[in-house]
């Protein structure tokens, strides 16, 4: 009987540990407003420029930006995709175009274990989010 209820406590054990295991969610990417400047040219534009750095097997979540947004490689490795383009992974000094248009499908460090960091200029309407949750 002992050896009943140990092998019991045991099975419970495992399946409490695989059942409340839930799957690590990937680190949110940290993104830091550098500048925004209206465009006097342009009614109703204006430019934001972040800083965008990716912790070690972080992933962004399917959106847009509703700009035209231009990406630049700092450091560490990212890939990147929109929905219809092919998926391509980038390294410090390569850049990537969405168009305000397109819907960002893939944007996640290439790396696990580095971290990694890039630079968006945004060309927006006045005072538009700089990213929207695609649904």
């Amino acid at each position: 009987m002992r050896n009943l209820k140990h092998t019991a406590l045991a099975a419970l054990v495992v399946a409490g540990l695989s059942m409340g295991v839930a799957r690590a969610e990937a680190p949110h990417a940290i993104v830091t407003p550098l500048t925004t400047q209206p465009l006097a040219d342009y009614p109703g534009k204006e430019v934001t420029m972040i800083t965008v750095d990716y912790p070690p097997g972080s992933v962004d979540p399917v959106h847009r930006h509703h700009a035209h947004a231009f990406v630049y490689v700092l450091e560490g490795s990212i890939v990147m995709q929109v929905k219809g383009g092919k998926e391509v992974t980038l390294t410090p000094g390569q850049t990537f175009y969405e168009g305000p248009n397109d819907v960002h499908t893939v944007g996640r460090n290439a790396s696990a274990t580095q971290p990694a960091k890039f630079v968006v200029v945004l060309l927006k309407d006045k005072g538009a989010p700089i990213l929207v949750p695609e649904k």
